[in-house]
């Protein structure tokens, strides 16, 4: 009788290590496998699972003939029960998601999968890291532009008084008349032409018709 208990037992002990191993190496091969699809632009991404101690950390890699980007989300979804159930499911769910957008890596910082929507918050995936700038990016998908700052206002001339104007209005009228004046001064007259000896003989001694005649023979002879 106790020996019979005794090889029950023993097979018992036997058959327990195997059936845990043999679940461990199924939920390694959960991890081993990735996740592959396609974004809305056409990205071929690939979803990577490990675990680091307590957490779980995904990593998100996509690219194309144009770009390539990657991003991590860390969390605890083990903190959910369906998760353990179907660990694998948990990061499809995920994937639906992330499928509908243009970059994946775009997608919100927090993100619970509806399996888990009933679990704590620790079960939720953070964003952790990325390639890229999120702050920039979420600008540029939003449309939304730095905010420009107001103008200056010009200074205003200061207002001139009636008394000024008409001051500065009396000091042109003084000043004009003496301009005028020296512009429209007479010019300084030319010293007198010097008669020449034969000309002044000629206009004393002929007549007035011939004093030319007279001028030119007389300088003939004084030459």
């Amino acid at each position: 009788m106790w020996t019979q208990a005794s090889a029950l037992l023993l097979l018992a002990c036997c058959l327990c290590p195997a059936e845990a191993q043999s679940n461990g190496s199924r939920r390694q091969s959960i991890w081993d496998v990735p996740i592959r699809f396609k974004t809305k632009a056409n990205d071929l991404c690939t979803m990577m699972i490990t675990g680091q101690g307590e957490y779980t950390r995904l990593r998100l890699s996509c690219q194309s003939n144009k770009r390539s980007y990657w991003c991590e989300y860390v969390g605890k979804p083990y903190t959910c029960g369906p998760y353990n159930k179907n660990p694998r499911h948990y990061f499809v769910q995920m994937m639906w998601g992330l499928r509908k957008l243009h970059n994946a890596c775009q997608a919100p910082r927090v993100i619970k999968p509806h399996m888990c929507r009933k679990a704590n918050d620790e079960s939720q995936m953070v964003f952790s890291s990325a390639s890229f700038s999120r702050s920039s990016s979420e600008a540029s998908r939003t449309g939304t532009r730095p905010a420009v700052q107001p103008a200056r206002p010009q200074p205003r001339p200061a207002a001139t008084r009636p008394g000024s104007v008409r001051q500065a209005s009396t000091k042109f009228i003084r000043v004009s008349p003496s301009v005028r004046t020296t512009q429209e001064s007479s010019p300084q007259p030319t010293a007198p032409t010097v008669e020449s000896y034969p000309k002044r003989m000629a206009r004393q001694y002929c007549w007035r018709s011939l004093q030319g005649v007279c001028s030119y023979i007389i300088g003939l002879f004084r030459n």
